[in-house]
């Protein structure tokens, strides 16, 4: 009879799922880019012209502080980590990041991207909505010029 043919079939699959596959992943998880064939060039992220500069300290979500004022983020929020992967809001509780950042018509963060020190070291990138309606903003090179 062949009711143990299904048994093998599942043993000789297993057999071709490598050992580190099988293990659960444990531990904190780290927010730092992954090593990638294109390590040693940057990230070129492109900013909305609407993001502003800020820094953000997460609470227990959808708490946070957005340059020492408490507010939430909005529904249907987005953190973009270093790597532009979406993070989650939970693993960043009690960190504080430089970011650039978008709000909702509330006034509530909508979306966030996490810098990394080349992109906190562009300057002058504006911090109020006043701000960003004087300057001008070229798209191309992810820079503001003040008037």
């Amino acid at each position: 009879m062949n009711r143990c043919a299904p048994f093998i079939a599942a043993l000789a699959l297993a057999a071709l799922v490598p050992a580190w596959a099988a293990q659960a992943v444990v531990g904190p998880i780290n927010l730092a880019p992954a090593a990638s064939p294109t390590d040693g060039q940057a990230i070129q992220r492109r900013f909305p012209q609407n993001a502003l500069r800020g820094s953000i300290l997460f609470g227990a979500p959808p708490a946070i502080q957005l340059n020492g004022v408490t507010g939430n983020l909005a529904s249907g929020y987005r953190i973009h980590g270093l790597n532009n992967l979406i993070v989650m809001s939970a693993q960043l509780t009690g960190a504080q990041f430089t970011v650039d950042y978008i709000t909702d018509v509330q006034g509530q963060v909508l979306e966030v991207w996490l810098l990394s020190v080349n992109e906190i070291a562009k300057q002058p990138w504006p911090t109020t909505t006043a701000q960003a309606a004087a300057w001008t903003f070229d798209p191309v090179a992810q820079t503001w010029t003040k008037p």
